[in-house]
């Protein structure tokens, strides 16, 4: 009879947090920095060929019901790189609740100071004012059944609905620096397919900077900035830096609003192949607890710095 109550128990807790990561609708990605074209559409063929990213983190030591993302995209420069294409699905599953968001993304570019135009000895610091969109849909999924509570008409049926996605994002960037702000779901819930649902709409700003710290330009460091802005969940701050060696592998810290203190480490291998791992560790008034993750990118063309 414990384990049957313990297990209605965990199953209970998990439907909180559920309903806790409802309020702010969609997944974090302590990934963003390695992938930013699953929180903004603008940095779509940013790169300088195609790259393909696949990405899984969750928690350590999950009872069940506890929170797992798991994402793929891909993305190229197109015209000339004055356009970028790409395709991703990202499926993030807490408690009974799973969510499976797919989507096509486009961006265009305008570019300031061509290098068409410049002597060819100078050194050129290419910068670009992009524009991006996504569209898509987005399967939302409760099994509420699965709780197993009876005479509850709350836990009565699942919920399934399938909800239509439009997002846009704007993003400045230099060698140096870059600043972006995007609304990946600018429709919310209008074409959802059931009437009862309350989406709201985030919108993530961000910014960051590189610098090298030595004089034979080896050593990069790069801080950086995240703001996610969401009805119904606090205001969330995601301050964030690391060195990169050579361009051959990384370390990096960051810090997540009071919730967790998070610890980033890569490698590059065979200059076109990056594996990355990140662990972050919940602090004591976060009830979700120490998470990890890794990211896998192939670029078909070269990582910069």
């Amino acid at each position: 009879m414990r384990n049957i109550k313990t297990h209605h128990y965990l199953y209970l807790f998990a439907i909180l947090i559920s309903k806790i990561a409802m309020a702010q609708q969609t997944p974090s990605f302590p990934e963003y920095n390695y992938n930013p074209m699953l929180i903004n559409p603008a940095y779509t063929g940013m790169t300088s060929g195609p790259e393909i990213t696949l990405s899984h983190n969750g928690y350590v030591g999950s009872i069940p019901g506890s929170s797992q993302t798991s994402a793929f995209s891909f993305h190229t420069p197109a015209a000339q790189a004055k356009m970028g294409l790409g395709a991703a699905v990202y499926h993030d599953k807490i408690g009974v609740t799973t969510n499976t968001n797919v989507f096509l993304s486009y961006s265009y570019k305008i570019f300031f100071d061509l290098k068409n135009d410049r002597p060819s000895w100078e050194i050129y610091d290419q910068h670009v004012l992009s524009f991006g969109i996504t569209a898509g849909v987005r399967q939302f999924r409760e099994n509420l059944l699965e709780l197993g509570i009876p005479d509850d008409p709350v836990f009565s049926e699942n919920i399934r609905a399938d909800i239509p996605s439009v997002g846009v994002g704007f993003l400045y960037h230099r060698a140096d620096f870059y600043i972006g702000i995007s609304a990946p779901n600018i429709l919310g819930d209008r074409l959802a397919s059931r009437d009862d649902l309350q989406l709201s709409n985030p919108v993530y700003g961000y910014v960051g900077y590189r610098f090298f710290a030595d004089r034979f330009d080896e050593v990069i460091v790069k801080p950086n900035l995240l703001i996610k802005n969401e009805s119904g969940a606090p205001l969330q701050a995601d301050i964030n830096i690391s060195t990169s060696f050579r361009n051959k592998f990384e370390i990096g810290a960051g810090y997540r609003s009071s919730v967790s203190i998070n610890f980033m480490a890569g490698i590059y291998l065979f200059r076109h192949f990056r594996l990355l791992y990140h662990y972050n560790t919940g602090r004591r008034n976060s009830v979700s607890g120490n998470s990890h993750g890794v990211v896998i990118t192939y670029a078909f063309g070269n990582y910069s710095y």
